[in-house]
């Protein structure tokens, strides 16, 4: 069976992207074949082959399947910009139906699955879809990626408790340091373990360039609920 997994963020620019390659590094430590799946991408940069995404691109390179680029990221979107704004320029409408064919495919194929939203949990995707309801849809274990900084403690708890509401397990979080100097960072971690019904699953300290760094020995997935 395989282990599936959703990583949303308190922001956008939390760490989801070095968080899930973080988890994927790890994973593979624990055995089993493993991907990233970024199904919906926005500021993309036109290749050749089509539109690229950074972050899908590093899911892909730290997973243990290689597969085509868009059996990674289906739906790549050019402009840095909320999800549905892009789609909506682009005339290519997002539906919950695409992330599932691509997740069901992903999941005939591996062990482990970490699907790594956009922004934060409730990313509109459409007029009438956000990630927050396909998540819970497909029912979806969440990791939580906490950007340490000013004000994280409250999106924290935030989302965590929106995740609570829609029925979904929580099933770790992971605390990502996004400067070299944070705020606190020892108080913000004391007050969400305190708080946060899950397992720290560990701490990424501030990387100038994370895409060279073995992430593998930040986290522990064998904590996860």
């Amino acid at each position: 069976m395989t282990d599936r997994y959703f990583i949303t963020g308190t922001d956008t620019d939390a760490g989801k992207t070095v968080a899930t390659c973080a988890l994927l590094q790890s994973a593979r430590r624990q055995g089993g074949m493993t991907v990233g799946y970024k199904p919906v991408a926005s500021g993309c940069i036109a290749t050749p082959q089509g539109w690229r995404n950074s972050d899908a691109l590093a899911l892909a390179a730290n997973s243990s399947l290689t597969l085509p680029y868009d059996q990674i990221n289906p739906l790549a979107f050019g402009e840095p910009t909320s999800p549905h704004i892009a789609s909506r320029d682009e005339n290519r409408p997002i539906h919950a139906s695409m992330l599932s064919a691509g997740l069901r495919r992903l999941e005939s194929k591996a062990d482990w699955v970490f699907v790594e939203g956009a922004g934060g949990w409730f990313t509109p995707l459409s007029d009438s879809l956000s990630f927050a309801q396909w998540v819970t849809q497909e029912q979806l274990p969440v990791i939580l990626v906490v950007g340490l900084k000013l004000g994280c403690i409250n999106h924290a708890l935030l989302t965590a408790l929106a995740v609570k509401q829609a029925g979904l397990p929580l099933a770790g979080w992971i605390a990502n340091n996004l400067s070299e100097k944070v705020h606190r960072p020892t108080e913000y971690l004391d007050t969400l373990r305190q708080r946060l019904e899950a397992p720290l699953l560990g701490v990424i300290p501030w990387l100038q360039d994370p895409g060279n760094d073995t992430l593998a020995e930040y986290l522990d997935v064998s904590l996860l609920k």
